[in-house]
């Protein structure tokens, strides 16, 4: 078998060209599995942030250390739910301090 692209003899078996990287015909692409935690987790985001937060984490490690889609996607949700869950605890703060103070007053 000849590469297609420059033209060296490769081995009948061979899924890449040794010169030039161009996969030739025996070579089979990965296909990624889904992360679907990770999807959960960017929805979850907008809705509920601590189960988005949780879900998003272990969304990235997936992708990160089991060859897994959604890595972009798990970010996304770790950041989105880290901004709201820090909104969140601002107002509890915000509203305890003035729940305090017409206490005291």
């Amino acid at each position: 078998m000849y590469c297609r692209n420059c033209g060296k003899q490769l081995d009948d078996q061979a899924s890449v060209c040794t010169n030039c990287g161009v996969a030739t015909s025996n070579h089979v692409q990965h296909k990624s599995e889904t992360n679907t935690i990770a999807i959960i987790g960017f929805i979850l985001s907008f809705f509920i942030s601590i189960a988005g937060l949780i879900c998003s984490i272990v969304g990235y490690r997936n992708a990160k250390y089991e060859d897994k889609d959604g890595k972009g996607m798990a970010l996304a949700g770790i950041i989105i739910s880290s901004i709201k869950l820090a909104g969140e605890v601002l107002l509890f703060i915000l509203y305890a301090s003035l729940i305090i103070a017409a206490i005291v007053s």
